[in-house]
C-alpha cells in the first residue's frame, strides 16, 4: 500500500519545519542568527570563498553579506584573507570547527546517525539519491523564483 500524496507532502513539510526549527534553535544556542549558521554551513561545505560568492549562495545582497561576515569574524568563526589567486580580492575562510557549534549539534547528529543505522545499504542508497536529487531540484527552482526587486519594478 502506498502513501497518498497528501500524506507524503504533510510528512515532508513537517520534516522541513523540524529541520528549520532545529537550525534556528541551534543558532540561538550559539548566539548566532539563523543566516549566520546557514553561512557557516555553506563555508564548511564549499570551502573558502569571496564574500560575493558567499552572499550569492546565501541569497544576500552586498550590504547584508558584509554585516554577516563582520558578525562571523567578530565571533571568531571566520577570517578574511587575501585571495591567493588575486591579491586584490578577499576570501572568507572558516576558522576550524567551532566547539560550541559541534556541542549544540551533537545530540541531533547522534540521533540521526542512530536512525540511519537502522536502514539497509540499499535503503541508504535510496535516501542519499533522494537527498542529492532533491538538493538539485531546490537549487534549480530558486533560479525560477522571481525576486522581490523585480516584482516591485514591474509593479511600478
Amino acid at each position: 500500500m502506498s502513501t497518498p500524496p497528501s500524506d507524503a507532502s504533510r510528512a515532508y513539510r513537517r520534516y522541513l519545519s523540524a529541520v528549520l526549527l532545529h537550525g534556528h534553535a541551534s543558532a540561538r544556542a550559539c548566539d548566532l542568527g539563523a543566516t549566520d549558521l546557514y553561512a557557516l554551513n555553506i563555508l564548511e561545505l564549499g570551502g573558502p570563498m569571496t564574500p560575493g560568492e558567499l552572499g550569492s549562495r546565501a541569497g544576500l545582497t552586498t550590504g547584508p553579506t558584509t554585516r554577516l561576515v563582520d558578525r562571523l569574524q567578530a565571533a571568531g568563526y571566520v577570517r578574511r584573507a587575501p585571495d591567493p589567486s588575486d591579491r586584490r580580492k578577499v576570501i572568507v575562510e572558516p576558522i576550524g570547527k567551532p566547539a560550541q557549534l559541534d556541542e549544540v549539534m551533537a545530540p541531533a547528529r547522534q540521533r540521526i546517525g542512530e536512525i540511519l543505522a537502522g536502514y539497509s545499504g540499499e535503503q541508504l542508497d535510496v535516501l542519499l539519491d533522494y537527498f542529492s536529487r532533491a538538493t538539485q531540484a531546490y537549487q534549480d527552482a530558486v533560479e525560477h523564483l522571481p525576486d522581490r526587486d523585480s516584482r516591485q519594478q514591474s509593479a511600478s
